[in-house]
């Protein structure tokens, strides 16, 4: 891999499969068993705060979620250490510590290479091929694997004959072949195979477009009010310089009118300034004719006169017409993108980054966002009204990425609050929650006297608005040595670590791992000294004070081998850290920068988190069952749902609340 494409974009391309497995029937024994129940539904909200959640039902305006409160059960939910959606979602699915489904960052290092990878994936390209000259014919296929580990909770299901309806489940890509009907969620790529990466088309030149992540700026020339550029697509596999597939776009700009026609491929839009356009297909061919990767994309013409300002949605896997395992049974994305439009299939469908990168104003962010849900309530709404037994799980991501892009909206007092924002964004957060009242009032409505309903979230939230730059605080403590201390800060990906000096190193959004010998790639730390060096970091990291506040940063740093049980503990970091409310790492340390301060003002609009430690970012947990236990974590869930089934759950942390 090359490390700083990964930094750009967070990711690795290669070459898509076919996921070809048929679905199979079984009776259902306990399906009709009075004493069990026959529909089970999961609400599964990404990042409800039960904090949020309460202060907004005071407004009088959720009355399902009001009424439900208090009648049913509502607790807050201990979720992961650390408290990130992938390692969260992944301990809900499995009943289980990261210990045994293998999760425990967004991204992971692989300790042989000191290659990053994103946790829950990993793309592996053709393991033989045939060179032509330029070219480079693959004689097997690639694959995608599915990193989590352990055993998903609906498998005992499907193993009963009960039916299973898992949408958008996060930490599930590529979905996994059996019984249940599938679209995957968070974790899923976009075409370039990153979490999401958009293009802006200007001729404006934008101040730090070459340092963005998530996102790329193409210079454009304007000629006559026309204007020519491509559009790059993925890496070309067939070719050996992996050179990428580019599809020719041509914009007619209106010479008085804010007006542009825009032709791709064999589309023709016309949009006005402010406008989006609808789902637009593209084929990206690895050879004229030849069979290449369907995506496709949606336009918003930001601004037309003076100057051109056109945004293009990262390339989205088609559903219409996928080779990649985003649905199970393969034609189900089809089927539904048939029934509802096309959707988005990228894991991350609300463009944070472009938000980030300012490219959007937060009223356009906004914007986006909501048709990112509409999207989601039109699939919410046909697939529950077809739905009569079995398992039902849907998820909603939108208040996660709306709460951590405009919750500082909200506060007067956060230091990137706007005050000229409109009443629109500064009610967002709000207005997401509110919706999900919509979502529960007609869930409540499908249910009959033997339904069992549990909502959760995976975490809740908090402001983050100081950064700590861990990896300096690891290299000016001894931690971490280097060769050139005169050029340490403007180093990307460990430029200037001196491996064999290096005790431990950080990497990904919680994680300390120590430079072992003879199990990192630059290991030089002996076993001897490991459990010296474990003991001082965690008890120096734990005095941390931020010299502008005078606040400790961490409520605790981790040792692993106490936190953690199970088969995949070998590949877990040796310390997570539970950060203190309004603080987190930050961007660049987290992937290799080592910036000049230890501290940092948080100046990025992504100013809201849950990456700290997990007593201060509960989830929370609403049922109407009767719960034995007043304390739930996230890993209880999937036992609950097993038992509420008749069937009792086994290999798992967890234990039923009923």
């Amino acid at each position: 891999m090359n490390r700083r494409t990964f930094l750009k974009n967070i990711s690795k391309s290669g070459l898509a499969i076919s996921l070809l497995a048929g679905e199979k029937v079984f009776p259902a024994p306990n399906i009709k068993n009075s004493k069990v129940s026959d529909k089970v539904f999961v609400l599964g909200i990404d990042g409800m705060d039960p904090n949020l959640l309460r202060q907004f039902v005071a407004r009088g305006e959720m009355p399902a979620f009001q009424k439900f409160m208090q009648n049913h059960t509502f607790l807050p939910l201990q979720t992961t250490m650390p408290p990130q959606s992938p390692v969260a979602w992944s301990s809900f699915i499995t009943g289980c510590n990261p210990g045994v489904h293998g999760i425990y960052d967004f991204i992971h290092r692989d300790p042989r290479t000191f290659e990053p990878y994103l946790s829950t994936t990993r793309t592996h390209s053709p393991e033989k091929s045939i060179h032509i000259g330029t070219w480079s014919f693959p004689l097997s296929k690639g694959r995608v694997e599915l990193l989590r580990a352990g055993t998903a909770f609906w498998k005992p299901l499907e193993e009963k004959g009960i039916p299973v309806t898992l949408y958008k489940l996060p930490a599930n890509f590529p979905v996994e072949s059996g019984a249940a009907r599938a679209i995957s969620g968070m974790s899923t790529p976009d075409v370039l195979g990153s979490y999401g990466t958009f293009t802006f088309f200007t001729d404006l030149d934008i101040p730090g477009a070459d340092n963005f992540t998530g996102g790329r700026v193409v210079k454009i020339e304007i000629n006559d009010h026309i204007i020519r550029s491509q559009l790059e697509g993925p890496p070309n596999s067939l070719r050996r310089d992996n050179r990428p597939i580019e599809i020719p776009l041509t914009i007619f700009r209106d010479p008085s009118q804010a007006i542009v026609k825009i032709n791709i491929q064999n589309h023709e839009i016309l949009l006005n300034q402010g406008e989006w356009s609808e789902w637009i297909p593209l084929t990206f061919e690895f050879l004229p004719y030849f069979a290449g990767v369907h995506g496709m994309v949606r336009i918003y013409v930001q601004q037309v006169h003076p100057h051109v300002r056109l945004y293009m949605s990262p390339i989205n896997i088609d559903p219409a017409d996928t080779q990649v395992p985003i649905s199970h049974p393969a034609n189900y994305s089809r089927e539904l993108s048939e029934a509802i439009g096309r959707f988005y299939t990228q894991g991350f469908p609300e463009d944070t980054k472009a938000l980030s990168n300012n490219i959007f104003s937060s009223e356009e962010f906004l914007q986006q966002s909501k048709y990112v849900l509409q999207e989601r309530l039109e699939a919410f709404d046909y697939e529950i009204n077809r739905f009569s037994e079995g398992l039902f799980f849907f998820y909603f991501s939108s208040l996660d990425q709306n709460s951590h892009m405009l919750l500082r909206t909200m506060d007067p007092n956060h230091p990137l609050y706007e005050p000229k924002a409109s009443p629109e964004v500064k009610n967002a957060v709000y207005y997401f929650y509110k919706k999900m009242d919509a979502v529960l009032q007609q869930t409540l409505a499908k249910m009959d006297n033997g339904s069992s309903l549990f909502i959760l979230s995976d975490h809740g939230f908090a402001p983050f608005t100081r950064e700590f730059h861990l990896s300096t605080w690891l290299m000016e403590n001894g931690y971490t040595a280097v060769t050139n201390a005169a050029k340490m800060h403007e180093s990307t990906f460990y430029d200037y670590v001196d491996w064999s000096k290096t005790k431990a190193f950080a990497m990904g959004l919680n994680s300390i791992y120590l430079n072992l010998a003879g199990r990192e790639k630059f290991g030089s730390l002996s076993a001897d000294e490991a459990g010296h060096v474990m003991a001082d970091l965690i008890t120096k990291l734990n005095k941390v004070r931020d010299p502008n506040t005078g606040r400790t940063v961490f409520v605790n740093a981790y040792d692993t081998h106490q936190l953690y049980k199970g088969p995949q503990l070998v590949n877990a970091p040796d310390i997570v850290l539970g950060y203190q409310k309004d603080y987190r790492i930050s961007d660049e340390a987290a992937l290799g920068g080592f910036p000049k301060a230890i501290f940092g003002d948080r100046t990025n609009k992504w100013s809201a988190d849950h990456c700290m430690d997990p007593s201060i970012v509960p989830g929370v947990l609403l049922t109407n069952r009767e719960t034995v236990r007043n304390v739930p974590a996230i890993w209880d869930v999937a036992p609950t749902i097993i038992k509420a089934f008749g069937l009792e759950p086994t290999g798992m942390d967890g234990t039923s609340l009923i």
